[in-house]
C-alpha cells in the first residue's frame, strides 16, 4: 500500500448534524414525548451518518492501480500526475473544464489531483479526483510511475 485517504465529511459536518438532530429531538419530544423525540434524534443522526459515509470517497495506490472508491485506474494508462490546490481545483471543475473528463469530486475536498491519461482507445482525456493532500497523492503516482517494471505493454 502506497498510499491512503479517506475523504469525508470535516468535523464541522459532523456537528452540524448533531445540531440537525437535536432540533429533531426537541421538535418531536415536545409533540410527541422524550421518548419519541430520541427515537427521532437517533433516526435522524443514523440517516445522516448513513448518507455522509455513503459520499465519502476511499482513495487506495496499490502498486500498479489506483481506487477510487469502487472505480479502479490502471496506472499503466497513466501520462502523469499533477496536484492541484484550490484555485487551480475551481478552474479545472469551471471554465477550465473538459466535459469528457472522469470526476470524483467532493464538495467538502477543495483540492484534487488531476490523473492525464495516455490512452488513445479511451475518450476521457483525464481524471480529476478530490483528495485533502493532492502533493502527497501526485507524488506517490509518479513515484510509481517512474518506475519501469510498473508500466507493462499495453
Amino acid at each position: 500500500m502506497l498510499y491512503r485517504e479517506w475523504v469525508g465529511p470535516p468535523p464541522s459536518w459532523w456537528v452540524l448534524s448533531g445540531l440537525f438532530s437535536l432540533s429533531w429531538l426537541a421538535a418531536i419530544g415536545f409533540y410527541l414525548g422524550p421518548l419519541a423525540g430520541v427515537l427521532a434524534l437517533l433516526g435522524a443522526q443514523a440517516v445522516l451518518t448513513a448518507l455522509f459515509c455513503g459520499s465519502a470517497i476511499r482513495l487506495r495506490l496499490d502498486g500498479s492501480e489506483l481506487r477510487v472508491g469502487r472505480a479502479v485506474l490502471d496506472l499503466a494508462y497513466v501520462a502523469d500526475a499533477r496536484p492541484l490546490d484550490v484555485d487551480a481545483t475551481a478552474h479545472r471543475t469551471g471554465p477550465g473544464a473538459d466535459a469528457r473528463a472522469h470526476l470524483v469530486l467532493r464538495p467538502y475536498a477543495r483540492t484534487a489531483v488531476e490523473l492525464r491519461l495516455d490512452d488513445p482507445a479511451d475518450p476521457v482525456p483525464y481524471w480529476l479526483v478530490s483528495t485533502r493532500r493532492p502533493v502527497e497523492l501526485a507524488a506517490a503516482i509518479t513515484a510509481v510511475l517512474g518506475r519501469d517494471h510498473a508500466r507493462p505493454a499495453r
